[in-house]
């Protein structure tokens, strides 16, 4: 059950744009930081007439947990099909799809796992089946079914589970 407050709810997202548009400028004038308010509230409120279903994040934790293993998970990706790339044709890699059974039906936690697959290098998502719940990864050096399982099933879908449903 969601616990968090409906205030905390609504100004997540226009937080969220306030402080990127102050990091991506790097500019912290009075000027900007009006700016950065106005672009936030008028994004959020724009944005809501897009998105018939809402979604908030049930468990903030768990989500900076997600966000630090998918940042880990693409950096170690981008390393390894670096390293694959600089081998060219001596690289030994097994590419391959791999089905994988999902428990999240959740819109919003099937497109963060669509993003979450697409971002890092050497997987792509190529299928998911609704009537299954079961989505098709192409997978660039597919040597460990169940490593990927693992991965996906209890690294992404679990959190995801977790934040969204």
């Amino acid at each position: 059950m969601d616990k968090t407050p409906p205030f905390i709810r609504r100004i997540t997202l226009p937080a969220f744009l306030f402080v990127t548009w102050l990091l991506l400028t790097a500019s912290y004038t009075a000027a900007n930081i009006v700016l950065a308010l106005i672009l936030a509230l008028t994004l959020t409120w724009l944005a809501s007439f897009f998105r018939p279903l809402r979604a908030y994040a049930k468990h903030p934790i768990t989500s900076l947990r997600l966000i630090w293993h998918v940042a880990v998970d693409i950096t170690m990706s981008n390393i390894a099909v670096g390293k694959r790339v600089w081998e060219g044709s001596r690289s030994k890699a097994t590419p391959g799809f791999l089905r994988i059974p999902l428990k999240i039906k959740d819109p919003h936690a099937l497109a963060a796992m669509g993003c979450i697959i697409t971002y890092t290098p050497g997987t792509v998502w190529s299928d998911y089946s609704q009537e299954e719940n079961v989505m098709t990864l192409h997978i660039l050096d597919l040597q460990d079914e169940q490593a990927w399982l693992d991965t996906v099933q209890l690294r992404y879908e679990r959190p995801l589970l977790e934040i969204f449903e």
